[in-house]
């Protein structure tokens, strides 16, 4: 079967900075919706017209992925809000309870990024935003798209959610 929208995809990849450094294998496959919200433009572009099998390895700069860094996205917030231990890495989805921070959009994950004794930084960017990323991906399968696939425009969760735990920046949720 030809890869056309709308359609839903399996695959296996691996992901590298620009430097080769992987940031994540997945060797079981996934699947992903074709002609709505869960690939990145640049690879839905890459499998229209392909079948099973079909393998590439593509270079998504930032805009064609979590999209550029935003220093307004970081925010500085009183330690004692949040529950000990806090640790660098820790997620939450908007911002934590009871945060005093103007401006803190209510639909981001914010991943703690630094931690000092009064306050800790709240960073509301993609952990991979600013990042230019190196894709090799197979496709395992390809199959039809049930009526609420289409109707839902995905089979689950965005794609490269995966990689961090956290929603991308880009448009695909």
């Amino acid at each position: 079967m030809l890869i056309h929208p709308p359609c839903v995809v399996s695959l296996v990849w691996r992901v590298e900075d620009a430097q080769g450094n992987i940031i994540d294998e997945l060797t079981d496959p996934v699947e992903f919706f074709v002609g709505g919200d869960d690939l990145f433009a640049k690879v839905e572009q890459a499998l229209i017209g392909q079948e099973r099998g079909f393998a590439t390895r593509l270079q998504l700069e930032p805009e064609h992925a979590f999209g550029e860094y935003d220093p307004t996205l970081v925010f500085f917030e009183e330690r004692s809000l949040l529950l000990e231990p806090i640790e660098v890495g820790m997620q939450f989805d908007g911002p934590p309870p009871g945060a005093v921070t103007q401006g803190l959009p209510p639909d981001m994950i914010y991943t703690v990024t630094e931690v000092y004794p009064q306050h800790v930084v709240l960073d509301g960017n993609h952990p991979l935003a600013g990042m230019t990323l190196r894709l090799e991906f197979t496709v395992q399968d390809v199959r039809e798209a049930s009526d609420a696939e289409i109707e839902a425009g995905s089979v689950g969760e965005p794609a490269f959610s995966v990689l961090s735990g956290a929603r991308a920046d880009s448009g695909l949720d």
